[in-house]
């Protein structure tokens, strides 16, 4: 078997249906190119610059090769991270993850080589099971964990939606920046890369299967910031905060007893009973009403108001 055939056949295993990919193929043949090129491009921006600089306490040829070994490694370093970026941008996603696991762990090695078991599992016990009995802090865990839930499933939505459109190909799927509990659910801010806007999210109806793929009520999906379009915000309703019973403490302010003036059952008061105010008897006598004057016919009627002019 010819190697070109061995390469075929190892790629049909590879590709063949069931197998599961952490990055699809065409993503990583794009990266790998753009690898090349950034290798090529750093080369030589480096390389060069590197050589001016050390060419003045070296030879010129010395410090030309110089400068092209250092824009090599530097190259390579970049096109490394290129080439790997896909396997790296996983990473980032499950970032929260796997700092929360390795904290765990190396707190549970940690607590297992200073004490014995027995004194181990009593403080893992209080330090989980205090939180998980008291409601506040139960809750609060309950809310940023669903935040980390959230970002996996809008992954996954954007993910199975660019499935074989030009910005899936080249590895291009909105941007999750960050993600924060709120009273109706979460709150989740999205860069979208370009190719994509917020009239695509509507046009498709893709925000009512939103709310099915984070497991939601609803989902809305509104602009972050006026100077940026790309910049979203999701709000995701799971519960209805005020469809709650809300007890209110201002009944407990009020007073049981409140006393009250009496009230003849003869007559009807006929002007407010004000003991405490003191009647003012040096107050003017309300001014007459002054009445405009009707011209007679034939006189003419001022159009403005005159301060000369006899209201009288």
């Amino acid at each position: 078997m010819s190697q070109s055939n061995h390469h075929r056949s190892l790629l049909g295993r590879l590709n063949r249906p069931g197998t599961v990919h952490i990055v699809d193929t065409h993503v990583s043949r794009t990266y790998r190119q753009k690898a090349m090129v950034a290798f090529a491009t750093t080369t030589a921006v480096v390389g060069l610059l590197a050589a001016v600089v050390l060419s003045h306490n070296l030879h010129p040829v010395l410090g030309l090769i110089a400068g092209l070994l250092l824009g090599a490694v530097c190259g390579l370093v970049v096109g490394a991270v290129v080439a790997s970026w896909p396997v790296l941008r996983v990473l980032l996603h499950w970032s929260a993850e796997i700092v929360l696991a390795a904290g765990v762990l190396s707190g549970w090695i940690a607590l297992m080589q200073a004490t014995t078991v027995a004194v181990s599992l009593l403080v893992a016990t209080v330090v989980v099971g205090v939180p998980a009995v008291y409601g506040r802090t139960r809750r609060l865990a309950i809310a940023w964990w669903w935040c980390l839930v959230v970002r996996h499933r809008l992954r996954l939505h954007f993910a199975d939606h660019a499935a074989g459109t030009a910005t899936a190909r080249h590895g291009s799927r909105p941007l999750i920046l960050h993600a924060r509990p709120t009273p109706a659910g979460e709150r989740v801010w999205v860069w979208l890369r370009p190719g994509l806007s917020l009239k695509d999210l509507e046009a498709d109806g893709q925000i009512t299967r939103l709310a099915v793929t984070c497991w939601a009520s609803e989902v809305r999906v509104i602009r972050a910031s006026r100077s940026y379009a790309g910049l979203l915000r999701f709000d995701i309703t799971r519960r209805e905060p005020l469809a709650g019973t809300v007890i209110s403490p201002l009944p407990v302010l009020v007073p049981q007893h409140i006393p009250t003036n009496p009230v003849s059952a003869d007559l009807p008061p006929a002007d407010l009973d004000l003991p405490d105010v003191p009647e003012d008897t040096d107050a003017p006598d309300a001014a007459p009403r002054r009445t405009r004057r009707t011209a007679p016919v034939g006189e003419p009627t001022p159009s403005r108001v005159d301060a000369n002019y006899d209201y009288a």
